[in-house]
């Protein structure tokens, strides 16, 4: 992943980064105020020998006492030491219990021996911390060698005596609660990073463009109420989704496909991308703009188009192919302007056959010479072979890519499928794009978004979505165009 990969990954998943760290927080903050505090006390044991008093014996002596100064601290918490404190204090507890409380420390080079006591209680704490100092010292004395006296060698002084404690040392509640926020942000960000890396599903340009070079040359917004208003160009022309439609009309025209010819096959990876009724209102916008449009449902097996433009569907495409028919019967003009639609007609027993047959290509050929743009809403790819066949015939086919519901294995398959069979791929469409969000209509190139309005006439709204400025594949092709002209 790359560093735009980590931003994006971050501000889709903030919601859950920031819930994760609140709970980090909460949880710390809940730790800390339900374990009991622990406080520290802590006494101060001086080692030293007894010598002649001349350079020599001095030098060996302060050698012999920082050696036996490490001794000395492991002997805190033995038995040896614990046990009379115990007694003394009258404790409720063993030796190796009072132990896990007591610790000894030697600073390096000195002769200092810190004895630490860790309790819930400070004033035991204290006594304890107390008591152990005593404890060694007794018995420091009673174990060393004796000089000819019969006294100890090696004699312990208590320099510091242990003091109640004021302030617990445990929980440290702005340490805790740092620590539950930095762990909650890692488990939200490492959450949020798993998720976009596991994802297989297209939800942005950017994972479109790493399955195929062809450029993206629309994108549709998500609409909840698409199933009742399908043709949002006609019913609200100045909604931002009809202008997302006026932004793929504008695209198509720019689109340097290599032949004189329009001729554009609408099909997707699997069903319900909405493919349909992107072609459908895609096909009222060039009509919208004065061009020649003719508007083809190839859909052999499940016919939409009929249904979505609201004309006679029982007879068609098929009916022309088969020789059934001829095509001025069975096409309806649509509107008051240049478009005509051609329902698909009976479902025949071989799709394939006739889409695939020398009557399409003679059709195509005709229709090429009668419109500026034809059309086809053709099958999914990944089901059935229609798509593919009907695409090799055509200028290009437009893959419909919905957003957050394709995997990229399908697209991948659907658009191996068009290069095995040698047909040309126009671009792509991104339907259903969230309205929210870094991936959201309107957040990056495909249109105003939605705090944009028009005029009070249509032909501002349509002159303004030819403006747009198109993806940069398809805008180098434009500016190749304009200095030719020149």
């Amino acid at each position: 992943m790359e560093l735009r990969d980590y931003i994006t990954v971050l501000r889709k998943g903030w919601v859950l980064i920031l819930v994760l760290a609140l709970v980090g927080v909460a949880a710390a903050a809940g730790f800390s105020l339900v374990k009991k505090p622990v406080y520290s006390a802590s006494a101060q044991v001086f080692v030293s020998t007894e010598t002649s008093g001349s350079a020599s014996d001095l030098a060996q002596g302060n050698t012999f006492t920082q050696q036996r100064v490490l001794t000395y601290s492991n002997l805190v918490s033995t038995p040896i030491v614990l046990l009379p404190v115990i007694s003394t204090l009258k404790l409720d507890m063993n030796a190796d219990q009072l132990a896990t409380m007591v610790s000894a420390t030697a600073p390096t080079s000195t002769t200092l021996i810190s004895i630490s006591v860790n309790d819930t209680d400070p004033v035991q704490a204290a006594n304890i911390a107390n008591a152990t100092s005593q404890s060694l010292t007794n018995v420091v004395q009673d174990i060393e060698a004796t000089d000819a006296n019969g006294s100890s060698t090696v004699k312990l002084t208590r320099v510091k005596q242990a003091d109640v404690p004021s302030k617990p040392i445990s929980p440290n509640v702005p340490v805790n609660v740092a620590l539950g926020l930095l762990v909650g942000l890692a488990l939200g960000v490492g959450i949020a990073v798993l998720r976009e890396t596991l994802d297989n599903r297209v939800r942005t340009e950017l994972d479109v463009e790493k399955i195929s070079e062809k450029p993206v040359v629309g994108g549709i917004a998500y609409d909840s109420k698409a199933s009742e208003r399908p043709l949002i160009v006609q019913v609200d022309p100045r909604s931002p989704r009809a202008e997302s439609f006026r932004t793929l009309r504008t695209n198509l025209q720019f689109l340097d496909l290599g032949t004189g010819s329009r001729t554009f096959v609408m099909t997707s990876s699997m069903q319900s991308e909405g493919k349909s009724t992107t072609v459908a209102n895609l096909a009222i916008a060039l009509d919208s703009a004065g061009f020649r449009v003719i508007l083809i449902d190839a859909d052999l097996r499940r016919p939409r188009v009929a249904e979505y433009m609201d004309v006679e569907g029982s007879a068609g495409l098929t009916d022309v192919l088969i020789g059934r028919a001829e095509l001025e019967d069975v096409a309806h003009p649509w509107g008051r302007g240049n478009l005509v639609v051609l329902p698909a007609g009976p479902i025949p027993p071989n799709p394939s056959e006739l889409l695939g047959s020398r009557s399409m290509q003679e059709l195509i050929e005709r229709l090429e010479g009668q419109f500026d743009y034809v059309l086809f809403d053709a099958p999914p790819l990944l089901p059935v072979t229609d798509a593919a066949i009907l695409s090799k015939k055509a200028s290009g086919a437009i893959l419909a890519v919905a957003s957050g519901k394709t995997h990229k294995g399908q697209l991948a398959a659907a658009v191996a499928s068009l290069e095995n069979v040698g047909a040309p791929i126009a671009g792509f469409v991104i339907t259903m794009m969230p309205v929210k969000g870094p991936g959201a209509y309107g957040y990056g190139r495909y249109g105003y978004g939605y705090g944009y309005g028009y005029g009070n006439d249509e032909e501002d709204g349509a002159a303004a979505a030819d403006a747009v400025r198109p993806p940069k594949r398809i805008g180098r092709k434009l500016n190749a165009l304009r200095r030719a002209e020149r």
